[in-house]
């Protein structure tokens, strides 16, 4: 068996191979679909490819795992870590990569399945188009406050909005300026409403996408994003882990007899999906809900923004016991979840069916009483919680220290 470790760049890799103990420099492998096929035919089914996680290491994946034995993705981070040196080049990182992996020191990154893959593209081109549009917006607000004018009231961006900004009295350059931005805020608003159908298909057909949305404050995008950072749950033997994957657990410094220093979070790992969890954090914070006595502890101690990462934290160790153990949330509102799924169809393409003789799927929630009854329900969990915290007292670790006899 050899070890072939490629040190990846953007149009070649430095291949490094370890065989019988000995390792040798093997020469460049150009990163082009032809190069790459014939380096795989002169490769045994009982070899092994190590290179680190890069733009294009999938590609290469893919095209090499069918010839050998396995394929290991590095993290570049780790590895950084762990080998680092003060002379450094492409044949020696290609060498380091091949030591590592026989010495068992090398520290892997998950491969996901080609769906897992699809969706984590869709949703960063969502997350891209909304930046867009955000930036858009926010040149647009820009101009009126250099012109000295009050904000419209009402939704700016709206047929009315827009009829409103084609009348503003501003020099014809700005008019221009705004028009334009207005402009491609609607191609990108037609962009963005056909990839929130693709993602609502594809929510449709995934079951672990209901299982989420049964928390309170997770709607379509919270759920698909979270899925698609984790991809199998599996993986994560224990919430702390899935809490550091998403970078919400404190930096910790601690050394000698000193005490140990908790800092900021982490902020490692999928940044999108952290971002969305803090998102639905703020979300469950407005809804009644143990969740949302959580947030409001942590915030009479720490202020808005330290609550809303620790329900973020919180919600996600709910969500590896949910996923791990294929069970709903506990405490979910059933006409709120039939509405938010309902609302699903609907952004997937499903025909409306307003107006129709047969009450549909999502018609309890419209009553009030109905959501009176569900919000009754959770507040009363709520309360529960509230008494159950208040009996926690603080306890110094001298309080009773241990007698030595």
């Amino acid at each position: 068996m050899k070890i072939i470790a490629l040190d990846v760049h953007r149009t070649f890799a430095q291949v490094a191979i370890l065989e019988n103990g000995k390792i040798r420099d093997a020469g460049r492998l150009e990163l082009e679909r032809e190069h790459i096929l014939k380096f795989a035919k002169r490769l045994n089914v009982e070899d092994e490819i190590v290179l680190e996680a890069t733009v294009n290491t999938k590609a290469i994946v893919r095209l090499l795992s069918p010839h050998v034995n396995r394929v290991v993705i590095s993290n570049p981070l780790l590895v950084r870590a762990i080998a680092w040196a003060k002379v450094k080049t492409d044949k020696i990182d290609a060498s380091v990569l091949a030591k590592l992996h026989a010495s068992g020191f090398l520290p892997e990154v998950w491969m996901p399945d080609e769906e897992t893959e699809r969706l984590r593209r869709v949703v960063a081109e969502r997350v891209q188009l909304v930046s867009q549009m955000t930036r858009l917006k926010n040149r647009i607000h820009s101009v009126l406050h250099a012109n000295l004018i009050p904000p419209f009231s009402g939704s700016l961006f709206s047929k009315r909005g827009r009829a409103w900004l084609e009348a503003l009295p501003v020099a014809e350059d700005q008019q221009r300026v705004i028009l334009r931005h207005a402009s491609e805020l609607d191609r990108l608003g037609h962009d963005l409403k056909q990839i929130d159908e693709d993602l609502a298909q594809a929510a449709l057909q995934e079951p672990r996408v209901k299982q989420l949305m049964t928390i309170t404050g997770v709607n379509m995008i919270v759920a698909l994003s979270v899925l698609a950072a984790v991809g199998d749950i599996g993986r994560f033997s224990s919430p702390e882990k899935l809490v550091s994957y998403f970078g919400l657990n404190p930096r910790v410094r601690q050394s000698g007899d000193k005490p140990a220093y908790h800092g900021r979070i982490t902020k490692q790992g999928r940044s999108h999906a952290r971002a969305m969890l803090v998102e639905a954090a703020w979300s469950v914070s407005r809804t009644p809900g143990p969740l949302r006595a959580f947030f409001q502890r942590i915030k009479e101690k720490r202020g808005n923004q330290v609550a809303a990462v620790a329900t973020a934290r919180k919600l996600t160790v709910v969500i590896w016991h949910m996923l791990s153990k294929g069970e709903e949330y506990i405490w979910s509102r059933p006409a709120l979840l039939d509405w938010k799924l309902r609302k699903l169809e609907l952004a997937a393409g499903y025909p409306s069916k307003r107006g129709g003789r047969t009450k549909g799927s999502a018609a309890d929630y419209s009553l009030k009483s109905v959501r009176d009854r569900e919000r009754e329900a959770v507040g009363h969990a709520e309360e529960v919680y509230r008494r159950f915290v208040t009996k926690w007292k603080q306890r110094s670790p001298m309080a009773n220290p241990v007698s030595h006899q």
